[in-house]
């Protein structure tokens, strides 16, 4: 079958995607020194973790080195979650999850801990949604360093368009039943595990590098309301400054980008000129957290 289908892509006509098989490992052990990480996703009853619920937890924790490279895929923990409400039927239609399924079930908070303290990092795809959730679930999700698939990658640098994990599979060649918890993690493993397309670095070792970096949180407080429209697409994000924070436009960037980014301010945004512009600063333990 394999030569059928090296057959069909040297056509160039052609690509074949396989479904994704969950393996026990990737690198066969060695004596290198070996970290735990673990790739997590959740599935809930809406998008606001403010009133909405975790219905469905999955953790699944590796081994890994400090060149990216994934050993052994450990006994993973799944659970349901019964939200107290009832399950929108959007969500059972997209997840299959339902009122039933979730009726008297509980995450094992203790279990949870116990992962959470052999672990050096927590990843999600798009760790902006989990993590708010997970650490209205429990405390024990806050300091611990976390990154995220979607973000930490800079999927366009590598010939790779669109973020969603569906996507980044087709493009690595392989296909999974997404919106399930424990699936999407394994789906995300397996990309954690492969070379990028582009430079060939592995995944994990670009994700762990990049998440690891402090980010600056830029708020061009004050920015003129007729000014949203080119903030939205240079990629600032709203804040109401409810919860933490300003109510004012942000963007995350490395630090080395800072200055070129007040530059582009000053000149598009305020050109009657600015006073300094608030500033935080983002380690991988605060990043993707409601708490900033």
């Amino acid at each position: 079958m394999d030569e059928y289908i090296k057959k069909l892509e040297a056509t160039g006509d052609y690509r074949i995607t396989k479904r994704l098989k969950p393996t026990s490992h990737y690198f066969k052990d060695d004596v290198s020194k070996k970290r735990i990480g673990i790739f997590l996703d959740t599935e809930t009853t809406g998008l606001n973790s403010d009133s909405d619920k975790i219905i469905e937890l999955a953790m699944i924790p590796f081994e890994f080195d400090a060149n990216g490279r994934i050993y052994r895929i450990l006994p993973e923990y799944n659970e349901f979650n019964d939200p107290g409400i009832l399950i929108p039927e959007f969500i059972t239609q997209l997840t299959g999850i339902t009122d039933e399924m979730v009726k008297g079930h509980s995450i094992n908070l203790d279990k949870v801990k116990t992962l959470l303290a052999d672990a050096e990092i927590v990843i999600a795809h798009n760790a902006s949604f989990d993590r708010p959730f997970c650490e209205d679930l429990s405390d024990e999700f806050e300091n611990i360093h976390w990154g995220c698939s979607m973000k930490d990658i800079n999927w366009k640098e590598e010939n790779i368009s669109g973020l969603k994990l569906e996507y980044i599979a087709y493009k690595y060649g392989f296909f999974f039943e997404g919106h399930r918890a424990t699936i999407d993690c394994q789906a995300g493993i397996e990309i954690l595990s492969r070379p990028l397309l582009k430079s060939g670095e592995l995944v994990l070792k670009r994700l762990i590098d990049n998440a690891l970096k402090t980010k600056i949180r830029l708020w061009a407080l004050g920015a003129p309301f007729g000014k949203k429209d080119v903030l939205k697409q240079r990629k600032y994000r709203w804040n109401t400054g409810e919860k933490e924070g300003h109510k004012a436009w942000y963007i995350d960037l490395p630090e080395d980008e800072v200055d070129n980014e007040l530059t582009y301010l000053r000149t598009h945004i305020f050109p009657q000129g600015i006073r300094d512009l608030p500033m935080d600063r983002l380690s991988s333990k605060l990043r993707y957290s409601n708490r900033i």
